[in-house]
């Protein structure tokens, strides 16, 4: 009997997630990225477009009933079989399946994809800041998630590492981390700050700050024990960039919400803009962290 839907798509996810990390690695070599200007610094690479076609085409032909969301729009699905993914990880099929997904259909799912999350690091060098992003909703919530980076070294030399996670069953692939007692790290926007922003920053007056690329990439922080929270007060981040890092950062006990403390919505006709900014923590008591930020900046942020 084959695994439920869940379980599959997770698995199909993980390996689809390395296959467009080589994919990214390759226009990299190959040294002309194809740079289209999206937007105030939003660009895009022929390596985005690449990757999620790869992912796309990949994962709509094993579940064409499945709802996929990608950060470039719509993805033309006929790509070369080398783009097509057709493996499952089957390390991932030996855990069981949360009763609660079990009997989800594939009409119950949303896959929010960012094939090149971080692009404009990638595009000034800063590789290891990019990661691959699939996250996966059930209903209106982020459950599951795949974070790959196509850059990071392993200790042998090899490149690329992809970590998972799934709310009832936990993560997998990295090694997770406390972050520092005695003082307290925030890692934040390396882009796109602003005036609200900092007056969010400053009511943590201790804090240590880090500036990162990268939504997947600042959850890492947190997973990894470099950052204690993940503070981003402004609009910009879209459901592709946070629906992955959430699903990971929650299976592993954290949380990821809006500067208020809501969760957001991931089904398929949600907004795309996380109008009201980011706050996620991994160890800390997250509601505390949401009444520091002031009052008149979690109001301000996404009343437009």
């Amino acid at each position: 009997m084959s695994a439920p839907i869940i379980m599959r798509l997770m698995a199909s996810s993980i390996s689809t997630a390395k296959r467009a990390g080589v994919i990214i690695r390759d226009v990299l070599k190959k040294g002309d990225l194809g740079i289209v200007d999206k937007g105030h610094n939003d660009p895009q690479t022929e390596a985005d477009r690449s990757a999620q076609q790869c992912i796309i085409a990949s994962l709509t032909k094993k579940f064409p009933t499945v709802k996929i969301i990608g950060e470039e729009g719509c993805s033309d699905l006929n790509v070369c079989d080398d783009w097509l993914v057709t493996e499952q990880d089957e390390s991932f099929l030996q855990h069981n399946c949360p009763a609660e997904w079990q009997d989800a259909k594939p009409e119950d799912f949303v896959i929010w994809v960012d094939p090149l999350d971080g692009t404009a690091e990638y595009t000034q060098g800063f590789v290891e800041h990019v990661t691959v992003l699939i996250g996966i909703a059930v209903k209106d919530a982020a459950v599951g998630g795949i974070i790959h980076q196509p850059f990071y070294k392993q200790p042998d030399g090899e490149l690329g590492r992809t970590i998972w996670g799934l709310k009832g069953v936990g993560t997998g692939g990295f090694t997770p981390k406390a972050a520092p007692a005695g003082k307290f790290i925030i890692t934040t926007t390396r882009s796109h700050s602003n005036a609200l922003h900092q007056q969010a920053l400053n009511a943590f007056p201790s804090a240590e700050v880090i500036k990162v690329g990268g939504a997947g990439f600042k959850v890492l922080q947190l997973l990894e024990g470099k950052a204690h929270a993940y503070v981003f007060a402004t609009p910009g981040c879209k459901k592709w960039d946070t629906c992955a890092p959430e699903a990971v950062l929650e299976a592993q006990g954290g949380t990821l919400t809006n500067i208020n403390g809501e969760h957001y919505a991931y089904n398929a006709d949600v907004e795309h803009v996380n109008k009201k900014g980011v706050l996620a923590s991994l160890g800390q008591n997250h509601s505390d962290l949401v009444e520091k930020i002031p009052a008149e900046v979690r109001q301000a942020v996404g009343a437009k």
